[in-house]
């Protein structure tokens, strides 16, 4: 039987570095085809227990998201599902918690997901900004390299077919990228306006 992969990016767009797992997934959606017409790649936000489905469904699971580690930002880390259930002080962000307690509950289970985070150390999830920080952009395509790596694992071929840099992938999904808007975002008074009518 044919096995099903899903790669999910996992973070919150609003603050700074923290949205480089939802990034990443679009970038590769956008930029890269696989001889896998079945691989799905999603924005899991902040989805947090409703994970719980895709560790039941699927039979390989890639996360990509941030990872609280003490180590130097930018630092990339391949976390397999057996290493996350070990490290307690892994467990910062909300998302981070939800992800291991969906792993701790279906570990019980007969057959779940293999689960296998790519996770990167941020500089900033602190301020409320669309947009990476100088150190992530440096070291995104590295990021984007050991994601499409883990995909290959699983015996998929990928083909890069497009070079969309990541402001406009990150424009194209919100709009705006560390201050610099796709189109003209209108002022209060075209807000004040249109809430009037």
């Amino acid at each position: 039987m044919k096995k099903r992969n899903i790669v999910i990016g996992v973070g919150n767009m609003l603050f700074k570095d923290e949205g480089i797992g939802i990034y990443a997934a679009e970038y590769i959606k956008q930029n890269y085809k696989f001889d896998d017409e079945e691989l799905e790649i999603i924005d899991g936000g902040t989805l947090g227990f409703k994970l719980m489905t895709y560790f039941q469904e699927y039979d390989n699971v890639i996360i990509l998201d941030t990872v609280s580690i003490e180590d130097k930002a930018g630092e990339i880390y391949r976390l397999p599902s057996d290493v996350l259930l070990g490290l307690g002080n892994y467990r910062k962000t909300a998302h981070e918690v939800e992800i291991v307690e969906m792993l701790e509950i279906v570990s019980v289970l007969d057959s779940h997901a293999n689960v296998t985070i790519i996770g990167i150390i941020p500089e900033d999830i602190i301020n409320v900004e669309i947009g990476l920080t100088q150190s992530m952009e440096n070291r995104f395509e590295k990021f984007i390299l050991n994601s499409i790596k883990e995909i290959e694992s699983l015996g998929i071929k990928a083909t890069k077919i497009n070079n969309i840099l990541i402001p406009d992938i990150v424009k194209s999904m919100i709009g705006s990228y560390n201050g610099e808007h796709l189109n003209r975002i209108p002022n209060e008074e075209d807000f004040t306006h249109a809430i009037n009518l």
